[in-house]
């Protein structure tokens, strides 16, 4: 998530001090992704240093609200015109747990995938029901939930896939690590594979 790039959008709808960004933030997302106010007021002051916003004087209040600069709108529209990239290998914690769960001793990988199945068929059904509740929610918000609804439904389908090749390769447990590897455990040399 580029928090810079959402403090700019935000502030293209007019003027605005770090506390009234961060609010407008957390409203549009549906309080899904919290965002620290020193984190706000740290990119503010970043982008402040790059002209993409300037601040303007302090309000009566003694709070110091910014807007957005041309610079800034250009760098916006690249935002919103650059498809989001993914990242060249998976980093989530899940794809993780799983990958090593198949190589790590004494793990039960249909057990960990059943537990990871129920939480995420709850949230599904959290989600399913908070849509429902607000059907008249604002649009920003009900696609982030849409979204997260998305996503937890493809990890079900990923879930269920996994646990399918776990059962077809019938992994056997795997072994002890083993820095040494006795005469039965080091490949073949190659000249001897060919040669039969």
């Amino acid at each position: 998530m580029s928090v810079k790039h959402s403090l700019l959008a935000l502030l293209e709808r007019g003027p605005a001090y770090g506390y009234q960004l961060r609010a407008a933030f957390e409203s549009a997302t549906g309080n899904t992704w919290p965002l620290n106010i020193g984190q706000v007021y740290t990119t503010l002051n970043r982008l402040e240093r790059d002209q993409l916003v300037e601040a303007l004087p302090e309000n009566d209040s003694g709070q110091r609200p910014y807007r957005i600069t041309e610079s800034g709108r250009r760098q916006l529209a690249g935002w919103f015109a650059s498809p989001v990239q993914a990242a060249d290998r998976p980093r989530d914690e899940l794809t993780i747990k799983l990958a090593l769960a198949v190589t790590t001793p004494g793990v039960n990988v249909a057990d960990v995938i059943q537990r990871q199945r129920t939480a995420t068929l709850r949230l599904l059904q959290e989600y399913t029901r908070l849509k429902a509740a607000e059907d008249n929610a604002e649009l920003a918000w009900r696609l982030v939930l849409e979204s997260m609804i998305f996503r937890a439904e493809a990890e079900v389908r990923w879930l269920d896939h996994t646990e399918a090749v776990v059962a077809r390769t019938g992994l056997p447990a795997p072994r002890a690590y083993d820095p040494e590897p006795g005469p039965a455990d080091r490949p073949e040399p190659e000249i001897l594979r060919e040669n039969r």
